[in-house]
């Protein structure tokens, strides 16, 4: 295997940083907005920290999708704008090596990002998605409600009775906890914990009740005044309140274009589906391919409104080249939408804009680039005459 150029690995260890600080930074600040989000809808349902965790996982795709070809464009124009700033581009368009050149490594970079996008957007987004549709449709909807006021009676079955002297954290923590419950066979529990936590387990698909320093009292089921009571300490123990009927909590996956894998949308296109319209499954078909696309194009573009004048610390590149990329998406989202619906052929909708976009990221990194060698040139030209 060959070793790559000198120049190459420079450019490659001066991309890295930027772009590792990049993705991280736009993942956490997409995943907090949603946190906040999610935080709230589960709180009011009681539902545990590991269902918060899960729930953002399976989000982690969908941003990645997003925050993947911003780090790379944002990365590309730091490093070639701080070459340009410290007049290493001019250094090499002397020396015979144009900003092409040194811009082919990136677009090897976008288009092996490019190459992963489409597996991103093909396979594991839908699944992702289907998965956080499920978590979040259980996380609200199954088991029983785990809220409690303060010295409030809360029947949790026919049989069960369920009460604190106070409650905090929206209902979920329980201090002085007194639970009693009538067993099918006649016998009663009486139980008295110090602390509990009203929880939604997972694993068992019911609200689970954890306590703390407690007793458990038995009084068997006895026709005679000296009934048999049974009386067990315990540091810890856990109690499910109530189990989800059906373990069965959620559609199919299938039922949205969006949760379809590639081979799924291809196949469903050939074949048909009773519950998508052809036109729905098209335009979603071709709008992840284009958006998958248009990832290697991203370094041309960045570079050629990295390179600016020297003297002149002006913020316009940056502004210019935020609002091609944003417009472009936006413009793939609304065609997209507008070729689903009929309303315009998926070609015009999508592959259109695709086209302008990468011929305008080709023109404008030749532009840029034939620039910079005829300001090389013209030191030279000076000194010879």
């Amino acid at each position: 295997m060959n070793r790559l150029p000198t120049l190459d690995r420079y450019l490659f260890r001066q991309l890295v940083p930027p772009f590792v600080v990049a993705l991280a930074t736009m993942l956490i600040a997409l995943l907090l907005e949603r946190l906040l989000v999610l935080f709230n809808h589960l709180a009011s349902a009681g539902s545990s920290l590991a269902t918060l965790v899960s729930l953002l996982t399976d989000l982690l795709p969908h941003y990645m999708g997003l925050a993947l070809p911003a780090a790379l464009c944002i990365s590309v124009f730091l490093t070639i704008h701080k070459m340009s700033e410290g007049n290493e581009i001019d250094a090499l368009a002397a020396a015979q090596v144009p900003l092409l050149r040194v811009t082919t490594l990136y677009i090897k970079v976008g288009v092996v990002l490019g190459i992963l996008s489409v597996f991103l957007y093909g396979y594991i987004q839908p699944v992702a998605r289907y998965d956080y549709r499920q978590g979040f449709y259980f996380a609200r909807h199954t088991g029983w409600a785990p809220h409690l006021q303060t010295k409030m009676f809360a029947t949790t079955s026919k049989k069960a009775m369920l009460t604190a002297d106070f409650v905090d954290h929206g209902g979920s923590y329980l201090h002085h906890v007194f639970i009693r419950d009538v067993k099918n066979d006649g016998s009663t529990q009486l139980i008295t914990a110090a602390k509990g936590i009203l929880t939604i387990s997972e694993q068992v698909r019911a609200t689970q009740l954890d306590l703390w320093n407690g007793q458990i009292m038995t009084i068997k089921e006895s026709n005679t005044i000296d009934s048999p009571v049974t009386i067990t300490h315990f540091d810890h123990v856990t109690r499910v309140l109530d189990r989800a009927k059906s373990t069965k909590s959620f559609r199919v996956r299938g039922r949205d274009e969006r949760e379809l894998t590639m081979f799924e949308l291809v196949h469903d296109l050939r074949n048909g589906n009773k519950t998508i319209s052809h036109l729905s499954l098209r335009s979603e078909l071709d709008f992840r391919l284009t958006r998958a696309l248009a990832i290697p194009f991203l370094p041309l573009i960045s570079a050629a409104f990295a390179v600016g004048q020297k003297r002149r610390r002006s913020a316009l590149g940056q502004i210019i080249l935020a609002l091609i990329l944003v417009g472009f998406d936006e413009i793939l989202l609304f065609g997209h939408s507008l070729a689903a619906e009929g309303v315009i052929p998926v070609w015009l909708a999508l592959w259109v804009p695709e086209f302008i976009f990468c011929t305008g990221c080709v023109v404008a990194l030749l532009s840029r680039s034939q620039l910079t060698w005829r300001k090389s040139k013209q030191p030279q030209n000076k000194a010879a005459s």
